[in-house]
């Protein structure tokens, strides 16, 4: 079965995954958010793996509000690469820290398969059903 009459349905397939990638980070970046400086650090504590480990604070927050607030934006299609291009950043460390600590592949899986999403996504674009789309006419 080659199911290519389905490609005419592209952009509600993109408005989908927005939605449903978008509501996700929502709700896992959303904890970590209001968890406050002292989770920031916890989180922020990750850039040790790629060689920073200065400002676990500021980091911690920069990587929660890409996710609470990259899910905002990627739900809505509303400066779409910029976000998705923060979620790519914030899954390389998560991915990094996952892979340095031993953890192996299946625990740093959901950040490597996140992050090519969001890479993916970049080029793909917010689709027709999007405030980006909405901007340019």
């Amino acid at each position: 079965m080659n199911l290519n009459f389905l490609s005419k349905y592209r952009n509600f397939g993109l408005l989908f995954l927005r939605l449903g990638i978008g509501a996700m980070f929502i709700l896992h970046g959303g904890p970590k958010m209001f968890g406050g400086p002292a989770k920031w650090k916890m989180i922020g504590s990750a850039m040790k793996y790629v060689g920073i480990d200065t400002f676990p604070v500021f980091w911690g927050f920069m990587a929660s509000f890409s996710e609470l607030f990259g899910g905002i934006l990627l739900l809505l299609g509303l400066f779409f690469r910029p976000a998705c291009t923060l979620l790519v950043c914030t899954m390389i460390v998560a991915a990094t820290m996952h892979i340095s600590r031993g953890d192996g592949f299946v625990r740093a899986s959901h950040a490597i398969e996140a992050g090519i999403l969001f890479f993916s996504l970049i080029f793909i674009g917010p689709g027709k059903y999007s405030v980006d789309e909405k901007g340019n006419h």
